[in-house]
């Protein structure tokens, strides 16, 4: 089933407006040298999981093969101009099945779309079932105990085109194990404005659920922490730390 969020598929475009693929060096880079580090052999060949828009495959590339999966069409459409040298394919994490495992496994992006234990279990599945022996698989996600209610606002200008899109995360009370991602884009072309709102409820886990689902998947992960990433765009005084879980398959 395809995605049917706005900001992924009839807004797709206005990430060229919000995000420089330059900006996501440094933070790709480090996913590149845990992935290395926690390899027994040389990785070659990488499963990135949300793909996106190709932003972070701009780097990925220069050091894997990289296969792209994402359920959004609009997002996969840009990707697929962007890197016409990637295999890209419109398919959901938790139901994919390739036949073919890979050195690696990423989803660096995107777990956050599992709102459900049960999702983000079939997702862990499939990214353990697709990769080889002594392979290593990355996630980068948020945990309940460090995640905070935040306020992001992005902002950008070109070809007569202004694009704002402001961001509210909200830690709902009445739905345990989720928050609330409201995203708000004022865009004016010719100086007309037009207003667009997506809503979008995603997971949220405790580490212990983290630590159980990666168990029962059959993979032991080590974790490190990812800060200031997001800072520039955070309202007030915020913060937006990341896990990087890393393992690799017995």
């Amino acid at each position: 089933m395809a995605s049917t969020w706005l900001a992924y598929n009839d807004l797709a475009w206005a990430e060229d407006w919000l995000a420089d693929p330059a900006e996501y060096e440094n933070e790709v880079m480090v996913y590149v040298d845990l992935i290395k580090r926690n390899a027994t052999e040389a990785p070659r060949t990488l499963l990135h999981l949300g793909s996106g828009a190709g932003g972070y495959d701009v780097v990925f590339k220069r050091h894997f093969t990289v296969t792209g999966v994402d359920l959004s069409l609009g997002m996969l459409n840009k990707a697929r101009v962007i890197h016409p040298d990637i295999e890209y394919i419109e398919s959901d994490m938790r139901t994919l099945r390739l036949n073919r495992q890979f050195d690696a496994v990423a989803i660096p992006d995107s777990i956050d779309y599992m709102a459900s234990l049960d999702d983000l279990k079939q997702a862990i599945q499939t990214a353990v079932m697709h990769l080889k022996t002594g392979g290593v698989l990355l996630v980068v996600a948020k945990t309940e105990e460090v995640f905070q209610n935040n306020n992001f606002a992005y902002a950008g200008e070109k070809d007569g085109i202004q694009v704002t899109l402001f961001e509210n995360n909200y830690i709902n009370p009445f739905r345990p194990n989720t928050y609330e991602a409201t995203l708000v884009y004022l865009i004016r072309q010719q100086g007309e404005l037009t207003i667009h709102t997506d809503h979008q409820v995603l997971g949220l886990f405790s580490q212990a659920i983290w630590d159980e689902v990666f168990k029962n998947a059959g993979i032991n992960m080590q974790k490190a922490t990812l800060d200031g990433i997001y800072d520039s765009y955070l309202l007030n005084d915020g913060e937006y730390p990341l896990i990087i879980f890393v393992g690799q398959k017995a």
